[in-house]
C-alpha cells in the first residue's frame, strides 16, 4: 500500500487499541471487546509483516477504499462469504441512500434563474459533489458547488458528504466568496488524510445576474454569452492539497438567456470504442451549438450526445451536470 495511506491506517488500528484497553480496563465482563482487540492487534503484526491489506484466500491487494472505510477488512471483495456480501450490498444501498437525500432539488426556479442538474454514480455511490444552496436574503443569494473528490466508491462517497456539511454550514458565514473557498480548503486539509483532494468550481450569483466564480483545480467551467462560450479555468489548487491555498475569484454579468455550464470527468473524459475521449473542445462547442436551450434540454441533450458518442462503452467513472441559466 502506499505510505502515507498505510501511515494513516496504522495511526487509526493504534487509535482503536487504545480506546479498547481503556474501555477493557473497566471491570467487567465482555467477549465482545476483547476479541476486537484481538482482532485489531491482528491487523496492526500484519502491517509489520508486510502482509497488511492483502487478501488472505487469493493474496492480492485489498481495496483500499475498503480498508479506509474498515482498517479490519482481511479479504477482497471476490472472497467475502455469501453472508459478508449480503450485509455489503445493505451498507451500500443504505450509503446510497443517504447520499441522495444530501442532492438538492433537480429543478430548482429562484428569482432571476432557472437550474437543473444530473447526477449519475459509476456504482452505487460517488465521489462527485454537487450543491445548490439559496438563500432568503433581499439580494437573493445563490450559492453552486460543483466538484469531483480523488479516489472512487466508498471513501469518496464520505469526502463528499464531508464537503457537503462543510459548505452547507459556511454559506451560511456570509464570507466574501475566496474567503470562503480559503476556510473550506484549510478545513478540508486539516480534517482529510494526506493525498486525498477534491477539486471544484464554486459560485455565488443574485437575481440581478452577477455572479462569482473561482475554480479550485477543476475543469474549465463553461459561459454562454451572446451565442459564444467561455472557459473560465482553475483559479486554484485542489482543495487538500496546501492548508493555506488561495483563491482569486472571476466577476461576470450574464443577461438574460445566457448559461453556466459545470460538469465532472466523467463528461470529458466519456470514450467510444475506439478508446477516444469526448474531450473539452468538443463539448464547448457542443455548448454552442445547444447554449439557447433551457437548462434540463441542455443536460438531456449533452446526455444523449455523450450515450451516442460512447456506443455502448462501459461508463467507468461518476459523471455529473449542472446547468444554471439567467431566466427570461
Amino acid at each position: 500500500m502506499a505510505t502515507v495511506e498505510n501511515d494513516f491506517l496504522r495511526n487509526q488500528l493504534q487509535e482503536r487499541r487504545q480506546k479498547l484497553e481503556a474501555a477493557l480496563a473497566i471491570p467487567a465482563e465482555n467477549p465482545a471487546l476483547a476479541q476486537l482487540l484481538q482482532e485489531v492487534d491482528s491487523a496492526l503484526e500484519r502491517m509489520e509483516q508486510g502482509t497488511y491489506g492483502i487478501c488472505e484466500t487469493c493474496h492480492d491487494s485489498i481495496e483500499p477504499g475498503r480498508l479506509i472505510a474498515d482498517p479490519l477488512v482481511r479479504y477482497c471483495l471476490d472472497h467475502l462469504s455469501e453472508a459478508q456480501q449480503r450485509a455489503l450490498e445493505r451498507d451500500l444501498e443504505l450509503a446510497a441512500q443517504i447520499q441522495r437525500a444530501l442532492l438538492p432539488p433537480t429543478d430548482l426556479r429562484v428569482p432571476g434563474w432557472q437550474i437543473h442538474y444530473h447526477y449519475e454514480p459509476a456504482g452505487p455511490v460517488s465521489g462527485d459533489y454537487c450543491d445548490v444552496i439559496h438563500s432568503e436574503d433581499p439580494a437573493g443569494s445563490l450559492h453552486f458547488v460543483l466538484g469531483d473528490v480523488s479516489g472512487k466508491g466508498v471513501a469518496a462517497s464520505m469526502l463528499m458528504s464531508q464537503l457537503h456539511a462543510m459548505f452547507r454550514s459556511l454559506t451560511r458565514v456570509g464570507l466574501p466568496l475566496e474567503q470562503l473557498l480559503g476556510l473550506a480548503n484549510r478545513l478540508f486539509c486539516e480534517s482529510t488524510m494526506a493525498g486525498l483532494y477534491a477539486t471544484l468550481v464554486c459560485g455565488q450569483a443574485n437575481r440581478a445576474g452577477e455572479v462569482e466564480l473561482s475554480n479550485a483545480g477543476h475543469l474549465p467551467a463553461l459561459v454562454v454569452h451572446n451565442g459564444e462560450v467561455a472557459c473560465i479555468e482553475a483559479t486554484g489548487l485542489p482543495l487538500g492539497m496546501f492548508c493555506d491555498g488561495q483563491y482569486s475569484v472571476r466577476k461576470l454579468n450574464l443577461e438574460k438567456g445566457d448559461s453556466l455550464f459545470f460538469y465532472t470527468d466523467g463528461v470529458s473524459e466519456t470514450r467510444d470504442p475506439s478508446g477516444v475521449e469526448y474531450g473539452m473542445q468538443r463539448l464547448a462547442q457542443f455548448v454552442k451549438q445547444r447554449g439557447g436551450l433551457r437548462p434540463e434540454g441542455l443536460t438531456s441533450s449533452c446526455l444523449a450526445e455523450l450515450r451516442a458518442f460512447a456506443s455502448g462503452t462501459p461508463k467507468s467513472d461518476d459523471l455529473t451536470i449542472l446547468v444554471l441559466r439567467r431566466a427570461d
